[in-house]
């Protein structure tokens, strides 16, 4: 029966991710499709930035957690020791997990003062690349069939954001600087913070301090760089660093528009682009023929097209030319 339910939904998961949705509007489908097996008092789905592992969108069930609460679960997910964050799971390689540790900062200070007391988290890879991650709470705990059923439909769940986030919407609007404590505190900021600060607001309420904090914590181990999603599928750019002889802990968080070289990375996992055929996409950036291309990787120059025909597939171009401004 279990296993029935979830060949259906990866099924319809697979189905949303042909229609074109984008990852806010997959995720809040999926969230349907999945309550319906495995039923949660309280539900976030996030994806992620595949290279560095933040967050680049949320999107709740149908009752949000209250807003009071999002910056403590922000807080837990950068503090040593918490258990099972999304970046723990990632690393150690798994899908599914529990939370059980009595120690958990947001089971103590978040899901028991809500009158929860057991979380489920669902990581949502495609093979080594994680797109994005599901936190399910409830009174109740989960059962194994549930987390089976959670461990059979996350990759299709995965594949389907990885799909979802080749989608984006052009935008425009002029970068901000922002200065903040070591726990995203704001110090000082440019004018134009106020505007990225609704833009990020209107993802989801509390979303900019979340995003704050983020680089806060991810400039104390060093330069800090990851992609959002916006509200109108574009995508945002936060790069934050310490600020230099400063002892207070303070960082300098740039947020501007992604542009085309920001995203290249990103899209050409989005795409399932492989290492050599990510080596072909640069040499035609760059303007190199085909025979320069092959000396350079050391391949012969009929390589060179079959790769170059695989990549005119997964973009769906016919042209060198109109790879490159797909890319661009």
């Amino acid at each position: 029966m279990w296993e029935g339910r979830a060949l259906g939904v990866r099924r319809d998961v697979t189905a949303l991710a042909s229609a074109g949705l984008d990852v806010a509007r997959l995720h809040e489908a999926a969230i349907a499709l999945v309550g319906r097996v495995v039923p949660c008092d309280l539900t976030c789905w996030a994806s992620m930035d595949p290279d560095s592992g933040v967050f680049s969108t949320m999107t709740s069930g149908a009752d949000r957690i209250p807003q009071q609460y999002e910056p403590v679960l922000a807080t837990c997910e950068y503090t040593p020791g918490e258990p099972h964050t999304f970046a723990a799971l990632a690393q150690r390689g798994d899908t599914v997990a529990r939370l059980e540790d009595e120690r958990s900062a947001r089971l103590n200070e978040v899901w028991r003062p809500l009158g929860l007391s057991h979380e489920l988290r669902s990581l949502f890879r495609v093979g080594d690349t994680c797109w994005g991650g599901a936190g399910m709470v409830r009174t109740n705990d989960f059962s194994e069939r549930e987390l089976e059923f959670m461990t059979w439909v996350a990759p299709a769940i995965g594949a389907a954001t990885q799909v979802a986030a080749r989608t984006s919407a052009r935008r425009t609007g002029a970068p901000a600087i922002v200065v903040v404590t070591g726990d995203g505190t704001i110090r000082a900021s440019t004018a134009s913070a106020a505007r990225w600060r609704d833009e990020l607001e209107d993802v989801a309420p509390g979303r900019f301090a979340v995003v704050l904090r983020a680089a806060a914590a991810g400039a104390r181990a060093g330069t800090f760089r990851a992609r959002l999603r916006d509200a109108h599928g574009g995508w945002i750019l936060l790069e934050a660093s310490e600020l230099v002889g400063d002892e207070t802990g303070e960082a300098a968080v740039t947020i501007s528009r992604a542009s085309g070289a920001d995203l290249l990375g990103l899209r050409l996992k989005a795409h399932g682009v492989t290492t050599r055929e990510e080596d072909v996409c640069h040499g035609v950036l760059a303007g190199q023929p085909t025979s320069e291309i092959a000396a350079r990787l050391a391949i012969s120059p009929y390589t060179v097209q079959d790769h170059l025909k695989s990549l005119f597939a997964k973009f769906g171009v016919r042209s060198r030319a109109e790879l490159a401004a797909e890319l661009s």
